[in-house]
C-alpha cells in the first residue's frame, strides 16, 4: 500500500501513559471543530460523528460544519464549502480540528492549514495521503483502509469459480478510488473486475442485473445515488439475486449477502482520543499516523438461502445476521 504510515508498536500504550499525566485544558474553554466532508444523516458520516461526540463528551465543546460534498460532488461546489469552513474557523479559533473523509482534506485542509499553528486530526481518508502531502508539521490521522484481501479470501472461499466480478456504486470520487484498489488487487489473483457507476436508482438495477452474469457482484456505497429507496432496493435484491455479493458497508447488507465492513466510530472515536492529547499538551507530531484497525463481519441469511449459497460455517458462525 502506498500510504505513508508511521506505526509504532507500542505508541498506543505510551500515548495513553502521557495522556492520563498531562493536564488538559479546561472543558469550559476549549473547542473542537469538526469539518464533516459529508451530510449529516448519512451512515457513514453519523458513525464518525458518534465516535467523535462520546470521546469528547464533558471534554470540549464541539462545533460542526458539514460540507454535504456526498450530494453535492461538483469540484466547485467542494472548494466553496472549503471556503466557508475556514472563515468558520477563523471566526471561532478553535484548539483543534477535526477533518473527517477525503473532501474535508482536498478542500479545506491542505488550502487553508497546511504547516499552520492549528492542529489538525484528519480521519476517513481512503487509501493513501499522498495526494494531499500529509504528514504536515500540525497534522496526524487515520488513514481508511478497507478489508480488500480478506473480503476475497471469503469469496474464494465460497464460490469456486471466481475469475471475474462487477463493482457497483454510486459515481462519487471515493467509489472510483475504492475501486481502483479492488480492481489492482484483484488482478494479481488473476480476477478482472469491471465497474458500473451510477446516479439513479434505475441506474442501480440496471447494474444489479449486470452483476448476475458476473462470478460475484461488490456493492459499494449507496450515498450519492439521488432516487435511493430502502425498500425498492431490498424487494430488487431478493427477487434477482442468484450470485454472491459482497460490500464493505455495513448498510448495504439488506441488498447483500456477506460483508467485513469498516467501522466509522473507530475513525471518530481516535480522532476524539487524540485531539483530547493534543488539549493535554501532547505535540501532534508526537502521534504517528495509522490505518484503521476493526472490522465487523455480517452476513444475510435470506439472501443467502434464496440463491442457494453457502458461507463457510466459520464465517457464518461470526457474523452478525442482517435481513432485509
Amino acid at each position: 500500500m502506498k500510504t505513508k504510515l508511521s506505526i509504532v508498536s507500542n505508541s498506543a500504550v505510551l500515548l495513553l501513559f502521557l495522556f492520563l499525566f498531562l493536564p488538559i485544558k479546561n472543558a469550559n474553554s476549549a473547542t473542537c471543530l469538526w469539518i464533516s466532508s459529508y451530510h449529516k444523516g448519512y451512515e457513514w458520516n453519523d458513525g464518525i460523528g458518534k465516535g467523535i461526540a462520546e470521546a469528547l463528551a464533558g471534554k470540549c465543546e464541539i462545533k460542526y460544519f458539514y460540507m454535504d460534498t456526498k450530494r453535492n460532488p461538483d469540484p466547485g461546489f467542494g472548494r466553496e464549502m472549503g471556503q466557508k469552513a475556514f472563515l468558520l474557523m477563523q471566526s471561532l479559533k478553535p484548539d483543534v480540528v477535526i477533518a473527517s473523509d477525503d473532501n474535508s482534506s482536498r478542500y479545506f485542509v491542505k488550502p487553508y492549514l497546511k504547516n499552520s499553528s492549528i492542529p489538525v486530526v484528519f480521519c476517513g481518508v481512503n487509501w493513501s495521503v499522498d495526494e494531499y502531502g500529509y504528514p504536515y508539521t500540525n497534522s496526524t490521522g487515520m488513514v481508511e483502509v478497507a478489508p480488500i484481501i480478506p473480503l476475497l479470501k471469503e469469496i474464494k472461499r465460497t464460490i469456486n469459480k471466481s475469475s471475474n466480478g462487477l463493482y457497483l456504486s454510486s459515481d462519487v470520487p471515493t467509489e472510483h478510488k475504492d475501486f481502483s484498489r479492488f480492481k489492482t488487487r484483484f488482478a494479481k489473483e488473476g480476477i478482472t473486475v469491471d465497474s458500473k457507476f451510477v446516479l439513479t436508482m434505475d441506474g442501480w438495477k440496471k447494474g444489479y442485473l449486470k452483476g448476475q452474469k458476473y462470478d460475484f457482484l461488490i456493492l459499494g456505497n449507496n450515498a450519492g445515488i439521488i432516487n435511493w429507496d430502502k425498500k425498492e432496493a431490498a424487494d430488487f435484491a431478493f427477487e434477482h439475486a442468484n450470485k454472491l455479493t459482497v460490500t464493505n458497508y455495513e448498510w448495504m447488507m439488506p441488498y447483500t449477502m456477506m460483508a467485513k465492513t469498516k467501522l466509522p466510530y473507530e475513525q471518530g472515536e481516535w480522532a476524539g482520543n487524540v485531539a483530547m492529547e493534543v488539549l493535554a499538551g501532547m505535540s501532534i507530531t508526537q502521534i504517528p499516523i495509522v490505518p484503521n484497525r476493526r472490522w465487523n463481519l455480517y452476513a444475510n441469511p435470506t439472501l443467502l438461502k434464496k440463491a442457494g449459497i453457502k458461507l463457510p460455517q466459520d464465517f457464518l458462525i461470526s457474523a452478525i445476521k442482517v435481513q432485509p
